[in-house]
């Protein structure tokens, strides 16, 4: 019997966490930029991985370059620029037929002195990072948005109850407990013609207000109105993916000291934890858009 033949599957390539922070300087009041930048090319670089001919290999350190370089003009909205990175890539090589490019930004607020925010100081912002992905397939671009780590919790109007009673189940029901989560949310964008600040805003708006305004029932109940909110207001939008984890509150038993806990005093337990994920979509849109490939985890 003759050996089956081995053969290249998918790949890919690039440079990943590029840092960049862009100081705009047009006048005395200073912005700056801060971005974690990772591309990746697809293509045609068989001859690569089997041969060891680079002659198609445009080198990741010409790839971290260009971040660089592209930067110069100017950054805008994370994924304004890795458009730009895209369409650079795919038109300038004509073996590079797609690819993926990832960006992070970080937030910096300015520093208060005299009540008003200083030029040209800044303190690190909230919790969460914004995060962005674009791929190409040929010149089809796809975009996906989100943020990681917005932690938000809620001291009632949260309950827990009703769920499978075993042999190991040893939880007590609530209908009183602290909600606290740690939400990681990507949307999938329908069209580039998008305000991607004022949307990536309202999102993040509309995230915290059905937090803030769902009794939940669950966690799981609390993650779907979530989405829910999110695609009824932003028509941009197909689907919405949430990675939360449920970072679980107890009560302090302090009868041992002769004192009550009226649900006041709580333990944080940071691990284990409940990790719920969901896709959110609209009804009729295929859950399986290639944009997600490569993308680790749920979300």
């Amino acid at each position: 019997m003759p050996e089956p033949a081995i053969v290249l599957g998918a790949n890919q390539y690039g440079k990943a966490e590029v840092r960049l922070v862009r100081i705009d300087r047009d006048g005395p009041r200073h912005g700056i930029t801060d971005f974690d930048v990772t591309s990746q090319l697809r293509g045609d670089f068989a001859a690569a991985h089997m041969e060891g001919d680079n002659s198609r290999i445009v080198a990741t350190d010409t790839q971290k370059n260009t971040v660089f370089a592209f930067a110069r003009d100017g950054v805008g909205t994370p994924e304004e620029f890795l458009l730009r990175l895209g369409r650079h890539f795919t038109g300038e090589f004509d073996w590079v037929t797609g690819g993926r490019w990832e960006a992070e930004q970080y937030t910096w607020n300015r520093i208060p002195v005299d009540g008003a925010g200083h030029d040209h100081s800044f303190v690190r912002g909230g919790t969460e990072t914004r995060t962005a992905v674009v791929t190409f397939v040929g010149a089809e671009a796809t975009v996906i948005s989100g943020l990681r780590d917005l932690a938000v919790l809620k001291s009632a109007g949260s309950e827990f109850h009703g769920f499978v009673r075993d042999r190991y189940a040893t939880l007590a029901e609530t209908d009183d407990r602290i909600l606290a989560t740690s939400v990681t949310a990507r949307w999938r964008y329908n069209r580039l013609d998008v305000g991607f600040d004022e949307s990536y805003a309202e999102v993040r708006r509309l995230l915290l207000e059905a937090f803030a305004r769902t009794h939940s029932l669950a966690l799981q109940q609390t993650l779907y109105e979530m989405g829910r909110w999110v695609l009824e207001a932003r028509t941009e939008i197909d689907e919405i993916r949430f990675s939360m984890s449920n970072l679980h509150h107890f009560a302090v038993d302090l009868t041992p000291f002769g004192l009550d806990n009226p649900n006041e005093v709580f333990y944080a337990a940071d691990r284990p934890y409940g990790l719920i994920e969901a896709t959110v979509l609209r009804d009729g849109v295929p859950g399986n858009h290639p944009a997600w490939q490569g993308i680790a985890g749920f979300c």
